[in-house]
């Protein structure tokens, strides 16, 4: 192991990178930070569609609302979806929907609430009770379901069933995949068993499994690690895209960036090719986190119209959000 001076000043040097990356990428969307202005919703270049408030982690410090929109403004992000957080294997505290629909209620312009529920969850009413417990979440606000992350296979049945609830509340899914939460086998054959269950149900992609998937040889082993070097041809990414419309990916979080950086010269192309499925998003959930997803939009210049999709305007679509 390297000496404590020498962790310290490679921790030094990452966080300025990721200060210095999001410098340069909010320059870069200044154009289109002016734009979104003038379609009358918050100020700032991207939606982030992936954050947590509160403690997630016992080794993690909590983060508070207004931590979380200080950081925003610095970061240019108009608005970030706020995700909960049920299942037991989700994290170390619950993260319950009543909290973040309570601690985003004074900041609903900026901070989007989710809802979620544990598939392994007891009710009462079969499908309707499932359903009316989901219309009840988005009555008060939520516009997506997830994190959806509980320790169970991604087409469990009961998974299956809570996906055409959600189906029928109008609510996004937006799922965290890999071999602890919603496990799939190499080639993601379970989720394409759940693309075809529930075609009506928005999918969105999150996690090491999905994001290993980007690549095509990857073994069981790499569905819970970020794989390093080039991608390979066949990744179940881009073939599960082609064949199925509801299904889009959430660039967040470590697995998001390495998907991506890895091979940047597949990476820019696989942006460019998928603009109308991806949505930009960090994972942004302690005070001081790293966020490299800035720096890499940064580096890899991709086209105005693909930055407008990718950073702010698929998702604002997909959640029905209107300007004010």
């Amino acid at each position: 192991m390297a000496p404590a001076s020498k962790r310290s000043e490679r921790a030094s040097r990452r966080r300025f990178l990721c200060q210095a990356g999001a410098a340069v990428a909010v320059g870069m969307g200044s154009v289109l930070h002016a734009k979104a202005q003038e379609k009358g919703f918050p100020p700032g270049t991207f939606l982030d569609v992936h954050t947590h408030l509160g403690q997630t982690w016992n080794s993690r410090p909590p983060l508070s609302a207004t931590e979380l929109l200080r950081w925003m403004d610095a970061h240019g992000v108009a608005q970030a979806v706020v995700l909960p957080l049920v299942s037991p294997e989700a994290s170390s505290y619950p993260l319950t929907t009543d909290f973040v629909l309570r601690v985003t209620r004074e900041h609903r312009e900026r901070l989007i609430p989710f809802c979620s529920i544990d598939p392994r969850t007891s009710y009462q009413g079969g499908h309707r009770g499932l359903v009316g417990m989901l219309k009840r979440y988005r009555d008060q606000g939520c516009r997506g379901f997830g994190e959806h992350k509980p320790g169970v296979a991604i087409d469990d049945p009961r998974n299956i069933r809570l996906f055409r609830a959600c189906a029928e509340a109008g609510l996004p899914v937006l799922f965290h995949l890999d071999n602890q939460r919603n496990w799939d086998r190499p080639g993601l054959p379970g989720l394409e068993k759940v693309l075809r269950a529930v075609p009506d149900c928005i999918f969105i992609g999150h996690g090491p499994g999905w994001w290993a998937s980007i690549s095509g040889q990857v073994t069981q082993k790499e569905l819970q690690s970020y794989p390093r070097g080039p991608v390979a041809p066949g990744g179940a990414i881009d073939r599960l895209m082609e064949k199925y419309p509801n299904l889009y990916g959430d660039l967040s979080a470590g697995s998001g960036h390495n998907a991506i950086a890895r091979d940047p010269e597949f990476g820019r192309k696989f942006l460019i090719r998928r603009a109308d499925r991806l949505l930009f998003g960090t994972d942004f959930l302690y005070p001081g986190q790293p966020v490299p997803q800035f720096d890499l939009m940064a580096r890899l210049k991709l086209p105005e119209d693909v930055q407008r999709r990718i950073f702010r305007d698929n998702a604002r679509q997909l959640l029905g959000l209107k300007k004010s």
